[in-house]
């Protein structure tokens, strides 16, 4: 494996290269330390606004048309997103081309125009994008969750804001928030695949040369803290759909806590692949569903820990109980040697070939400095999977899969109190 290495640039931007042997392409990535998490109630969507309005036109390219053509002709790709609490920018090509995706990248961010026509127009675009999700019950059941699973706290607010925030929020506004995140202490810059000579000294006089202004106006997230009963368990929303849509999640572990391993581990073995107990049960002998999966994300100081499937309208309290019935034997019994190996080498596998992948190579080792200040190699995480036991498992199990700390999220044409209040305990 070639050697990452990071650097502090003189500005205190971070710099992180992830070399790859035998790549013939590069993805540089650009990621900030703020997402929705930090927004005020009255600028809710805005990071999500300012990561579109990024590609609308800079000094030197003063329209979409002119970035996308640049950048389309090289077959490059190249997108952004926002999350709870990051922004990231990605250009990924032909490593002959990275002086372009530096000097794009850098015009971007840092030069945009923020015009007020512009602003305009893509308002109507973002409050597309919200209906969009809207109506596509798979992805909104997780906004829906989230709004009860984390209640009073900005991260349970949607990402992309809301019609009335969007609308309301102005180019001064947007300009003021922009200006207090993107700031050099909380950039980094991410370069992966093969590194062309030059490509260093490049960053160093694009994005090292980005001031960190005297006086910092970012301020920091406030700190969730997980109640020790979720106050409305029951996400719900009665929509005329063909299935179904049913979400459980629970509070996760953070970045840094010794067994989050375990409860990746336990997300695997519960609903992570085709050979899951989740999907063997829920799937292929009772027939129930066509997709069922389970995944633990974290956070700097909370996670979630999720179970996602869509239904037949008239078998949902059917599947829920089996579900349940599978919770319930992951935290009475240990799991055996057999399967914990199993679900180990189906982690180290899908690493494996994620890795042949310069975005994900930029993505892992660029989010780990960002949120944990460590360069940790896959092989190395592969290591800490491999130590944990199946006692571990079953501990993990009992303190995440808390039945007084669960959201039930459900969207479909019986998606009513009366229906599932009886069906959130178990």
């Amino acid at each position: 494996m070639d050697k990452v290495k990071r650097q502090t640039l003189s500005n205190g931007m971070s710099l992180v290269v992830a070399p790859q042997k035998g790549a013939e392409s590069m993805t540089l990535l650009v990621l900030v330390k703020v997402g929705s998490r930090y927004e005020p109630l009255k600028l809710t969507g805005a990071s999500h606004f300012i990561e579109h309005l990024m590609f609308k036109g800079t000094t030197r390219r003063p329209s979409t048309l002119l970035i996308s053509k640049e950048l389309d002709q090289y077959g490059a790709e190249y997108n952004a997103y926002t999350g709870k609490d990051l922004t990231g920018y990605y250009i990924k090509m032909a490593a002959e081309h990275t002086h372009e995706a530096i000097d794009m990248l850098h015009d971007m961010l840092f030069h945009s125009l923020y015009e007020p026509k512009e602003i305009d127009r893509e308002r109507t675009v973002v409050i597309e994008e919200i209906k969009m999700y809207e109506d596509n019950p798979r992805e909104h059941i997780s906004d829906l969750m989230e709004s009860h699973l984390f209640h009073g706290s900005p991260l349970g607010r949607n990402i992309a804001g809301t019609r009335q925030s969007v609308v309301g929020v102005s180019r001064h506004e947007l300009i003021g928030y922009r200006d207090a995140y993107y700031i050099p202490s909380r950039i980094t810059v991410a370069i992966a695949g093969k590194i062309m000579p030059g490509a260093i000294s490049q960053i160093k006089r694009t994005f090292g040369r980005v001031s960190q202004p005297k006086k910092t106006r970012d301020l920091p997230f406030s700190c969730f803290k997980t109640p020790s009963q979720t106050k409305n368990p029951l996400a719900l929303q009665n929509k005329s759909t063909e299935q179904t849509q049913l979400a459980l999640s629970f509070y996760g572990l953070p970045y840094g806590h010794p067994d989050r391993a375990a409860a990746s581990l336990l997300a695997n073995i519960l609903g992570g692949s085709m050979s899951s107990r989740l999907f063997i049960e829920i799937r292929e002998r009772r027939g129930l569903c066509y997709a069922i999966g389970a995944s633990h994300e974290s956070l700097e100081d909370t996670g979630a820990f999720s179970i996602g499937a869509g239904l037949d309208h008239g078998r949902v309290k059917e599947a829920l109980q089996a579900i349940y019935a599978e919770l319930n034997k992951v935290m009475q019994e240990p799991v055996s040697h057999e399967e914990l190996n199993r679900a180990k080498e189906h982690i180290r596998g899908r690493l494996a070939l994620a890795f042949e992948d310069s975005a994900v190579r930029a993505d892992w080792y660029g989010r780990q400095w960002l949120y944990e200040r460590k360069l940790e190699s896959p092989e190395a995480r592969v290591r800490q999977f491999q130590k944990v036991k199946a006692q571990d498992i079953k501990k993990v199990a009992r303190n995440v899969l808390s039945p007084r700390r669960m959201v039930l999220a459900a969207i479909g044409p019986n998606a009513m109190p009366k229906t599932f209040k009886k069906l959130v305990s178990w």
